[in-house]
């Protein structure tokens, strides 16, 4: 379980998620900051996977299919944003 109003401290983006995607590997920096937060054009880098969700900000992403504690990661800036 995640908090839904995550928001990117770095690029001041609320991160997206989407439930049963996981981003494709040619995925990059560029992709994310001239696409966020259309959805019409992310669906384009988007692989269907049951049971993974897709996470992205206009400066980070991430694909997550098993239980992964996010705060472990250092480059991610993402916080609570109404909580």
């Amino acid at each position: 379980r995640t908090c839904d109003q995550l928001r990117c401290t770095a690029c001041d983006f609320r991160v997206s998620l989407f439930n049963d995607y996981v981003w494709d590997q040619s995925c990059d920096y560029l992709f994310f900051r001239n696409n966020m937060p259309e959805l019409s054009k992310l669906r384009a880098k988007m692989i269907k996977k049951k049971g993974a969700r897709a996470y992205a900000c206009q400066c980070s992403w991430r694909s997550i299919d098993k239980l992964t504690d996010l705060q472990t990661e250092q480059q991610l800036r993402w916080v609570c944003g109404k909580h």
